[in-house]
């Protein structure tokens, strides 16, 4: 039993010195992945800067539906080159498309009443009308021959014809009169043609409703996105079947909503945005002696920049936060540089990197 004991006693010594002896171990530091980025001016000012494509004005392309939908299709990838015009997504379009065509079927409606007036009178009408007066013009005359024999005989011998009856002709007469008179004013009116108010209101009931189908087709193209330009797709946010309105589309990862497509320059060259700190502004050297070099993140690379322009309005700094969680009101001046792209370097608009500026 002591033998047990003093050898347990002498393994749990020799354990313990081993492990002391191998936590004083000390073990080299690893060689840094790469170089922290430095600066290579005497008196340069830093500023986080965001790659974006080359842009005029503003930052990347951001795309908006004008109209609220399904996404039917996407005809679009990411990362392919576009032309201006090209057909990148399109929406369910079904209700205004039938609207479109019930518009365009009444407006045709319309106009075929419209030409209908306008080509009035009609020959087939007019002539059923002259007919009408010409029998007329015969009813008329047998009632004046029938008037004339009861008078001729009423003068040769009262009592061969009553007084009832000689009346009863020369009413005949002035009915047929009557009805040759009303006969010959509804060929007139006929031949008139279609009264000019009736056109005019007819036209621009016509008027009214192809305006309504041109609407309602401007709309339709809404549900159609296209590029506004040449440029590459940068970004798809929505897949098919996704509801997406005027404020885009519903980010399942950060809760918000972000642009339905968004497309960059297809230019050989990207942009930097730098946010240089409104303590730092008195020291940034004028635009013409300005130069700056710009350190990739995760590498060594080092990139000159050429000065672009200024944004000369100092602006709280959220572009590269949340807005609704900012809580320090720092405030920067946005300053765009140029870069040409690196033929042996990844870099994408959105990712950032470091810029030094001096003179």
């Amino acid at each position: 039993m002591r033998k047990i004991i003093f050898t347990l006693s002498f393994v749990g010594l020799l354990a313990g010195v081993m492990v002391a002896y191998v936590s004083n171990l000390v073990q080299p530091a690893l060689p840094p992945a790469f170089n922290p980025p430095t600066n290579p001016y005497s008196k340069g000012i830093y500023a986080e800067g965001i790659l974006e494509s080359d842009q005029p004005s503003g930052e990347n392309m951001n795309i908006y539906p004008e109209v609220s939908g399904t996404v039917k299709q996407i005809l679009a990838a990411e990362g392919q080159e576009v032309r201006q015009g090209t057909v990148l997504l399109v929406l369910d379009d079904s209700i205004q498309s039938a609207t479109v065509e019930q518009l365009q079927s009444q407006a045709q409606a319309a106009f075929t009443l419209l030409s209908e007036l306008k080509a009035q009178p009609r020959k087939e009408t007019l002539d059923v009308n002259e007919a009408q007066v010409v029998s007329m013009q015969a009813a008329l005359k047998t009632a004046q021959d029938e008037l004339d024999k009861q008078q001729a005989a009423y003068d040769l011998n009262p009592k061969s014809i009553s007084k009832d009856a000689l009346d009863s002709a020369a009413n005949a007469v002035a009915a047929a009169l009557a009805n040759l008179e009303v006969a010959r004013k509804q060929r007139d009116l006929t031949k008139a043609g279609a009264w000019i108010f009736d056109i005019n209101n007819q036209e621009r009931t016509y008027n009214a409703l192809y305006k309504s189908y041109l609407s309602a087709s401007a709309l339709l193209a809404k549900y159609t996105l296209r590029a506004p330009k040449d440029g590459i797709v940068l970004a798809i946010s929505p897949t098919v079947g996704s509801f997406v309105s005027a404020q885009g589309a519903y980010d399942s990862y950060t809760q918000g909503m972000t642009p339905v497509l968004v497309l960059g320059s297809p230019h050989a060259h990207l942009n930097v945005r730098c946010y240089v700190d409104e303590i730092l502004v008195p020291r940034l050297p004028a635009p013409a002696q300005m130069k700056a070099q710009m350190s990739v993140r995760g590498s060594t690379v080092k990139i000159p920049l050429q000065y672009l322009r200024m944004q000369p309005l100092v602006s709280p700094k959220i572009e590269l936060s949340d807005q609704r969680l900012e809580k320090v009101d720092v405030r920067v001046l946005p300053v765009i540089f140029r870069l040409e792209k690196p033929k042996d370097l990844n870099l994408y608009p959105g990712q950032l990197v470091d810029v030094y500026i001096g003179e």
